[in-house]
């Protein structure tokens, strides 16, 4: 078997895991609204150069931010990639300081040669993930008792996608991409003293699924400035997307913590409800993602790159069952404009020293919140509604591995995310994200006829 088979093997494999690895890796009160919290769809190098892909044109790298970039890849290759990263969370509400820490298997992505000038892309990526578990302790009359908010889930999507290049230095593609995903939210009362009579623990739950289709169209084009030097300009469009689902309620009463023994759970922690509360199902609850534009660009030579993107997504109105975070369609999303900036430097590509080749990558991002959440102010007990800037820093290595027997050249990259969102409000929490990211792309040598004597 040869390694590129074994590879693909390993890619097939691996897919289940990822599909159930998807929803583990975050840890956010701020993905108790909307779909949580939202993935940034560059991966690998593009990850360490701030998440930059509209103008980003390699043969050797998965792009799937922009799927006109699929084309550049020569008929004898093909590209395999994955990524892995573990995380460390860290929050402040300005009295009170905790650390979560994660790790998950991020991405799974191929690309290959259809025939000249057209190539096609398949992957596996997360586009957001729900993790948190967060709650409050309050008196109330001669009670005393915990209320807790829980959430797991997330979406994914499973992409293919096809690059076609009509003429020298155009290229246009599109992605379709399968959405799925499974969520789940709870609120939990739980009584730490009573005067009088016994109390029991009330979980209220709601449940959905998410399956849809959405497509994106990419535009890349190239201007040679001189033989080592070229200025690559990218676009990118995704429609708006709407699909309809069922939103199941679950409110029931136990006499133990239903999140350390979920029901229904097999025997001996088997935790039945001692009453369930009868609950509407919410049928054809309208769920929308925003369109979508992107623009940048990226300046090759062949010592670095540098690019600059660009994105507006158009969230504001968009429709979400209001029953989920007891938000409105007024105040629960808002338009989103993202820059991503990142560069690429090589001391000497061609160079006999190890040192001279490995690629030092660093890059700068900077969003403000797709939802509003709902906090409470402390010095007046109101409750407000607000959002919050996030900015990013990124440093990465790329370690390149080449075969002797080809002369292909893969990459093990490495990475560095700090992440910072910074509330509007003073007294809503900050979040600070430290994460460690590790790309695999293996270039391997595919689709050449074998001569024997």
């Amino acid at each position: 078997m040869s390694i590129g088979r074994k590879s693909f093997l390993s890619f097939l494999l691996a897919v289940g895991t990822t599909v159930f690895g998807q929803n583990v890796g975050s840890d956010s009160p701020y993905g108790r609204y909307g779909y949580g919290n939202l993935s940034n769809t560059a991966i690998g190098a593009a990850e360490s150069m701030g998440g930059i892909g509209y103008g980003l044109r390699r043969s050797q790298q998965v792009n799937p931010t922009n799927p006109a970039s699929y084309s550049r890849l020569d008929t004898l290759t093909f590209i395999f990639d994955m990524g892995l990263s573990a995380q460390m969370a860290r929050f402040n509400d300005g009295a009170n300081v905790q650390n979560y820490k994660n790790g998950n298997l991020d991405y799974l992505a191929m690309q290959f040669p259809i025939i000249r000038n057209v190539g096609a892309s398949l992957g596996l990526l997360p586009l957001s993930k729900v993790g948190y578990n967060y709650g409050k302790n309050y008196f109330k009359e001669d009670i005393n008792y915990n209320e807790t908010y829980r959430g797991t889930g997330g979406l994914n999507r499973i992409y293919g996608g096809i690059a076609y290049a009509p003429f020298q230095n155009f290229s246009v593609g599109v992605n379709v991409s399968y959405l799925f995903g499974d969520f789940s939210y709870s609120k939990v009362l739980t009584p730490v003293s009573i005067t009088g009579n016994s109390a029991y623990i009330s979980q209220r739950k709601d449940e959905y699924t998410v399956n849809t289709l959405t497509h994106e169209w990419g535009l890349q084009y190239s201007i040679p400035i001189t033989r080592e030097r070229t200025l690559t300009i990218g676009a990118v469009y995704t429609p708006k997307v709407s699909t309809k689902t069922t939103v199941y309620p679950f409110e029931a009463m136990f006499t133990r913590d239903p999140h350390t023994y979920p029901y229904p759970y097999p025997y001996p922690t088997y935790n039945p409800p001692v009453e369930i509360i009868p609950t509407d199902t919410l049928d054809a609850q309208t769920f929308q993602l925003p369109q979508s534009f992107g623009l940048g660009f990226t300046y090759a030579a062949r010592k670095f790159l540098v690019g600059i993107d660009g994105t507006y997504q158009q969230w504001k109105n968009i429709e979400f069952p209001p029953s989920l975070d007891g938000m409105t369609i007024e105040n629960r999303f808002n338009n989103v404009s993202r820059v991503n900036a990142g560069v690429e430097y090589t001391i000497e590509p061609l160079s006999r020293n190890y040192l001279n080749r490995i690629r030092f990558r660093g890059g700068l991002s900077y969003a403000n919140s797709y939802a509003n959440v709902m906090a409470t102010d402390p010095s007046t007990g109101n409750a407000a509604v607000s959002g919050y800037k996030e900015y990013g820093v990124n440093l990465g290595l790329g370690f390149p591995i080449r075969e002797n027997l080809t002369g292909r050249v893969s990459m093990i990259n490495i990475g560095f995310n700090y992440s910072l969102r910074q509330p509007d409000k003073n007294f809503m929490i900050k979040e600070e994200m430290y994460k460690v990211f590790v790309n695999v792309n293996i270039n391997e040598y595919w689709f050449f006829k074998r001569k024997f004597d």
